[in-house]
């Protein structure tokens, strides 16, 4: 599965000048004329205007969250696959999936998962590529590469659409090198 991860948007600058503060508006009257000592004035000086508002930046309304759309389910091949890649790497048991398989497949499993084939090294196996051929409507011949350490392994299965519509696994096989029955 895939697994997105979001960042938190950083935030946008505000809008003041490097000064500091936002400027202030400067009166556009003329100033009053000073009294003369041979002249009296003729009217009096107007009274100091009062401050200008002071403005406030306000930082900008954050960006709405970015939606992720949904992603559409995992194919059944992916889902068949690491089930079948954590059995026979004995990270899980075989009763894990036993509902899942089939009856000659699930003899075929359980040899196979006591051999471990995918278990070397203390590596972790991991599903590289997977690839699938659809000879039927309702059957899929799947192939794996994975990856167990430095290794790649082999991994086909088939998948069979069942009367009660679910898939479950009929044919097993690994690359993996058997050991030899003396």
């Amino acid at each position: 599965m895939r697994k997105v991860m979001t960042r938190p948007r950083p935030r946008p600058t505000t809008t003041r000048p490097p000064g500091g503060r936002p400027p202030t508006r400067k009166d556009s009257r003329t100033p009053a004329l000073a009294p003369t000592p041979n002249r009296t004035p003729t009217h009096t000086p107007a009274p100091p205007a009062p401050p200008a508002p002071r403005l406030i930046a306000l930082p900008a309304p954050p960006a709405p969250p970015r939606t992720i759309p949904p992603q559409p389910p995992p194919h059944p091949t992916e889902i068949f696959a690491e089930r079948l890649v954590l059995v026979l790497s004995g990270q899980r048991p075989m009763h894990w999936v036993a509902r899942h398989i089939a009856n000659t497949a699930f003899d075929e499993l359980a040899r196979l998962a006591e051999l471990r084939p995918l278990c070397t090294d203390g590596h972790r196996p991991t599903i590289h590529r997977i690839g699938h051929y659809q000879p039927h409507p309702e059957t899929y011949e799947v192939f794996a590469r994975i990856a167990t350490g430095p290794k790649l392994r082999a991994l086909a299965f088939r998948l069979t659409l069942g009367a009660d519509r679910k898939w479950r696994c009929t044919a097993v096989e690994t690359g993996a090198p058997t050991p030899s029955r003396t």
